[in-house]
């Protein structure tokens, strides 16, 4: 075993793996004295993390070829790392309030993102599947973290029982695809010959990844389970996992499916188109905020389908990219809900945010701007991000996508511009309680406040993860 090598690809999960051992340790001795420290201490260890994904950026490969890194994985890693421990942050004023300030919530995020990392890091279908397990069991739990809540309960189970559905599928697709080529390592399947067993296992693989991201027609659960966890459980979704599993995504149909785009080409089209519509459509009729932007998220990963669809050399970094902006808008808008509470608890109806732009100016500011960005409004970073992601679409051919895309965009403006119409020009209801959602606000600022810049990054981002694209 090369001690080197190990540590040069997989220092992150390391350091992962043996604080949340020392946290669960220090949490079985000093119970509920190590509960109000946990979170400051989870969001200090997930942050360590990211910056150890940058300086290992080069990457390298260990365990025999089961594990192997780059610059584009761990980049996508670092940004994986560094919502998580945000979304901790915010997450605290929300935990104390509602008295669910335990150390277990701070070990769940930590262990949820070494499943990241172990995915993201994956060479082989095996190491694969240890962590996609990783991350959904710490999820479920989540999920059902506010155990006195039905919803919260009802969220973990539909979440538990769907999920071990879609396991099952990709643990399945993973043994057609050994017995047909003879291994689960993505670099021997890239040399195997595409026969039918091939197909079939692709398939399944695809239809259990396709629940991971909720891509459509896989994404009954989303709007139950953001409207049922509690709203940092939300916050943590709609990030860090999001991203991670869309790039493992891309890895897997990338690495070791690349030389049979076009047989799964076709089938990530119409996984987009319907996401996106489905998405568009779909938000409109909703009234409370987390189901919509769990509808939202279903619209925007089609969006970065059609980046998956375009293949590795255009689309991969129009992805990586578009992904990030994504996860960072969404960490600052539920950065924004979690500012905002009224004595019946936390806001979730469209119809609280009337007039918040008189009683909370700032905070209107705010969420303007990171749902326009989300909407994809020009000059913010969720412009950007779609605007590389049809520009993939549009060099690979993908013209009917494309439009699609575009035709979606202008729908979902109409659930958009109605919170905005809200917030701006509702009646001014009665103040909201003191949250202490200092943290958020400054995220939320700091996002905002990172949008003018994000023409640079994207071109340091491309050029980082192996493409080039012009924003003109």
């Amino acid at each position: 075993m090369n001690w080197d090598e190990i540590f040069a690809a997989a220092t992150p999960e390391l350091y992962l793996a043996f604080a949340g051992l020392i946290a669960v340790v220090l949490g079985a001795v000093l119970r509920e004295r190590f509960a109000t420290v946990s979170i400051k201490a989870g969001a200090l260890i997930l942050l360590g993390a990211c910056a150890l994904s940058l300086f290992n950026i080069e990457g390298g490969v260990a365990f025999n070829g089961l594990w192997e890194t780059d610059r584009f994985t761990n980049l996508a890693k670092a940004v994986c790392y560094f919502c998580a421990g945000v979304a901790l942050l915010i997450a605290e004023p929300y935990l104390v309030k509602e008295r669910l300030i335990r150390y277990e919530y701070a070990l769940l995020v930590i262990f949820a993102s070494l499943g990241m990392g172990i995915t993201l890091s994956a060479n082989d279908l095996m190491t694969l599947y240890l962590g996609i397990e990783t991350l959904s069991l710490s999820s479920y739990v989540l999920a059902a973290f506010n155990r006195d809540s039905q919803r919260s309960s009802e969220a973990g189970l539909k979440y538990f029982v769907l999920g071990a559905l879609a396991s099952g599928l990709i643990l399945y697709g993973s043994s057609l695809v050994y017995g047909f080529s003879g291994s689960t390592n993505y670099d021997a399947i890239a040399q195997a010959e595409f026969g039918i067993g091939l197909v079939f296992g692709l398939v399944l693989l695809i239809t259990g990844l396709a629940f991971k991201v909720s891509a459509a027609p896989l994404h009954v659960w989303t709007p139950d389970v953001y409207e049922g966890a509690p709203t940092p459980v939300v916050a943590f979704f709609a990030s860090a996992p999001k991203l991670a599993s869309m790039v493992v995504f891309a890895t897997i149909l990338f690495e070791a499916f690349g030389n049979a785009i076009d047989q799964w080409q076709d089938v990530i089209l119409i996984i987009s188109g319907a996401s996106m519509l489905i998405g568009a459509f779909g938000a409109l009729r909703q009234t409370n905020l987390k189901r919509l932007f769990a509808y939202s998220s279903i619209g925007n990963m089609g969006y970065a389908l059609i980046a998956l669809a375009a293949g590795e050399d255009i689309g991969g970094p129009a992805l990586l990219v578009y992904m990030v902006i994504y996860a960072l808008s969404q960490l600052g808008i539920f950065g924004v809900l979690l500012s905002m509470r009224r004595r019946g608890g936390m806001v979730e109806d469209i119809s609280e945010l009337s007039g918040l732009s008189s009683t909370m100016p700032w905070l209107a500011v705010c969420m303007t701007a990171l749902v326009f960005s989300v909407a994809g409004i020009p000059p913010l970073g969720g412009f950007f991000g779609k605007l590389v992601v049809f520009q993939a679409g549009v060099e690979a051919g993908l013209w009917p996508i494309v439009i699609i895309g575009v035709i979606a965009s202008v729908v979902s403006l109409g659930y958009y511009l109605r919170i905005i119409m809200i917030m701006w020009g509702g009646d001014k209801l009665a103040p909201f309680e003191n949250m202490s959602g200092t943290v958020g606000i400054t995220v939320s600022a700091a996002t905002i406040l990172a949008f003018p810049v994000f023409t640079v990054v994207i071109g340091w981002m491309m050029s980082l993860a192996g493409g080039s694209f012009s924003l003109g």
